[in-house]
């Protein structure tokens, strides 16, 4: 059996241990202080108005170009979506209508003309 003292791979795994309990340490620290609670609620801040920022650039530029905007076209997605509804519903609505009256229920065929052309005759047409 190999000696543990002389193993380079147990003695990484307790050289990595040790570091890891030393990093810990050092960060709960870190983090308990007022300092890094304050710096970080700055980045944050910075954050949420370079984010807001680059909004308002893209609504800009999206203007420019002709273009609509993200909440444009939500906005256009849900009317669409609330006028198939009532297409829907006003489809459901004229297929009780037909079915009372006994009309038939066919409301997405059209009526077809009558056929009046007829098939060339066997001889190619000739007379």
């Amino acid at each position: 059996m190999t000696d543990k003292t002389n193993d380079p791979v147990a003695m990484w795994q307790k050289m990595m241990g040790e570091m890891e309990k030393g990093f810990n340490s050092f960060a709960n620290q870190a983090m308990s202080s007022p300092e890094f609670s304050q710096a970080l609620n700055r980045a944050g801040g910075v954050a949420a108005g370079a984010q807001k920022q680059l909004g308002e650039l893209m609504e800009k530029y999206l203007v420019a170009m002709h273009l609509p905007s993200r909440e444009q076209v939500t906005a256009l997605a849900e009317r669409l979506q609330s006028i198939e509804a009532q297409v829907s519903e006003m489809k459901s609505m004229l297929s009780q209508i037909a079915a009372s009256s006994g009309i038939p229920q066919s409301l997405d065929a059209a009526p077809r003309p009558p056929r009046t052309k007829r098939p060339p005759s066997e001889n190619g047409g000739q007379t």
